[in-house]
C-alpha cells in the first residue's frame, strides 16, 4: 500500500502504525501538497482527510480502520475507494480517548457516498482499530 501524507503529520504516522500492525506492508511517500494526489485519485472534496493512500486499485482517503480495507480486498465491490472525512477522535491515528461516532463511507466518482461501515459498533472488537499499546 502507498500512503501519501504530509512529512510533520503525527496522525497520520500513528495510521501507518495501525496498518502495519493489521499486516500491511505500507510504502509512505511525504508530499507537502495532498490536494494534488486527492484530485489524482478522486477523492471528492467533501471526503477529504489528512492522508491518501492506494492500494490494489483502490483509494483509502483519512482513517479508515484496517479491517475496513481488509473487507474492501476481500469483497472487491465496484467503489473507487473509502474514506473517513475529516479526522473522527477515536478513529486509527486519532486515540485521544474521546471516542466520536463516525462512518466509513464507499465512494465512486459522480455518486453520492454510501456507509460502509459505522463507529464505534459497541458489539465489535475494536482490537483492528487500534495500534497495539
Amino acid at each position: 500500500m502507498k500512503v501519501y501524507k504530509n512529512p510533520s503529520c503525527g496522525c497520520c504516522d500513528k495510521w501507518v502504525e495501525h496498518l502495519e500492525h493489521s499486516g500491511f506492508a505500507v510504502d509512505v511517500i511525504n508530499q507537502s501538497d495532498m490536494v494534488v494526489h486527492k484530485r489524482k485519485f478522486g477523492v471528492p472534496e467533501q471526503f477529504f482527510s489528512c492522508h491518501t493512500a492506494e492500494v490494489d486499485g483502490y483509494v483509502i482517503e483519512g482513517h479508515v480502520p484496517a479491517k475496513d480495507i481488509k473487507k474492501l480486498l476481500v469483497e472487491k465491490p465496484a467503489y473507487r475507494g473509502l474514506a473517513v472525512p475529516g479526522m473522527p477522535q477515536g478513529s486509527p491515528g486519532m486515540e485521544t480517548g474521546r471516542i466520536d461516532n463516525y462512518d466509513v463511507l464507499a465512494f465512486d466518482a459522480g455518486k453520492p457516498g454510501k456507509v460502509f461501515s459505522h463507529y464505534p459498533d459497541k458489539n465489535a472488537d475494536r482490537s483492528d482499530m487500534a495500534p497495539d499499546s
